[in-house]
């Protein structure tokens, strides 16, 4: 996988961007990207928590290329209770496919994004129904695969997925009318070349309005049902996904820029977490994929280790996949399972002991 953006690029779109209409915002924190973590990886013998009987969580992760299969694992009571496997390549196209995005409904089904696709399954695993990203011509006349990295359950029947391509488009699908109810075209950085930054999570959310975390744009805009912008923050270099949250704030994740922070409807950051809150604790954020803000709180981060830590896969298993933290930056909980059971690598958790119905919006993920 590689990284998106260097910070420098990062400051000129916005300087471009800001010129066609997107106005600056004043912080309170400085929107500094956190220093790169070492490559050396330090074991750690004794983490915080409880390991697997912490909480009862589905998981998945992108890019785990050790394997010829990518795995959802559901973990219940300290054991994985079921997994839903994909091929790493997939077998009608050809090419590489990877878990970025998965809810469990309180049904127990489960919709999830695979790249080349999205799909919704029972709880056993029966297919529901099955999205094809289909191949494409671009404007400079090469062939090339859309991608799917977003697949959000709205409602029972309903998924509102991201379809990367020139144009990148996002849609919501009935699947009990077997059609599609709305196709937008969105705003992304090139018309040409790869397709795969364009974006990852983008989020419906419970008032209706399109949370859009714009990966290739540096920022996040949100959109009203009649695609007008209502808020927008580029406080988010390489935004992996943004949540809303319950006291009106934002929620956004940092990809290999391994933060997340908290912002303000004024665009303000009011509270980050990174490497810097990290010295002593011997663990290293390498990546931070989704960001899960709990009722009591508390913020689980995915921590994503193959972008940076690429083919030194030997090393792998001694980082850590997901850590809590409390509001004052204490780590509660860090989750680290690469052996029995192997969760591989940390995109994307579903925390199953927090009240609300993921169809619904309820939860802050």
């Amino acid at each position: 996988m590689k990284m998106q953006h260097s910070i420098r690029a990062a400051v000129v779109l916005n300087l471009l961007l800001a010129g066609i209409g997107f106005g600056a915002e004043t912080n309170s924190m400085p929107a500094v990207k956190p220093p790169s973590p070492p490559i050396v990886v330090q074991d750690i013998a004794n983490l915080p928590g409880k390991g697997l009987l912490q909480h009862d969580f589905i998981f998945t992760g992108e890019f785990d290329t050790r394997k010829k299969v990518a795995t959802i694992s559901l973990v219940q009571g300290g054991k994985v209770t079921k997994t839903y496997q994909i091929p790493t390549m997939d077998p009608s196209n050809g090419q590489l496919s990877e878990f970025s995005d998965l809810h469990r409904l309180a049904n127990g089904d489960v919709v999830y994004a695979y790249k080349t696709g999205w799909r919704k399954v029972d709880a056993d695993g029966n297919v529901i129904y099955d999205f094809k990203c289909p191949s494409d011509v671009g404007p400079d006349g090469k062939t090339y695969w859309k991608e799917c990295h977003s697949a959000q359950p709205v409602g029972t029947n309903k998924v509102l997925f991201m379809l990367n391509g020139h144009p990148a488009k996002l849609c919501l699908f009935n699947i009990k009318e077997g059609r599609m109810e709305m196709e937008h075209v969105m705003q992304t950085k090139s018309e040409t070349g790869s397709v795969h930054g364009e974006f990852r999570n983008v989020r419906m959310t419970k008032a209706g309005t399109y949370l859009i975390a714009h990966m290739d744009l540096n920022r996040v805009i949100e959109y009203d049902q009649d695609w007008k912008v209502i808020w927008q923050t580029t406080n988010a270099p390489s935004v992996w996904q943004a949540v809303r949250l319950k006291n009106g704030n934002t929620l956004v994740s940092g990809n290999h820029n391994a933060f997340a922070r908290e912002i303000n409807p004024a665009g303000e950051i009011v509270w980050q977490f990174g490497n810097e809150d990290l010295k002593g604790a011997g663990i290293v954020l390498y990546g931070v994929h989704q960001a899960v803000r709990l009722q009591n709180g508390n913020t689980v981060l995915c921590n994503w280790c193959s972008g940076r830590l690429g083919k030194q896969k030997t090393d792998w298993p001694k980082t850590v996949q997901v850590i809590e933290v409390t509001p004052d930056k204490k780590v509660v909980w860090a989750l680290r399972e690469w052996t029995n059971p192997d969760l591989g690598t940390a995109s994307c958790i579903q925390m199953l002991d927090e009240p609300g119905a993921d169809e619904d919006q309820d939860l802050m993920r």
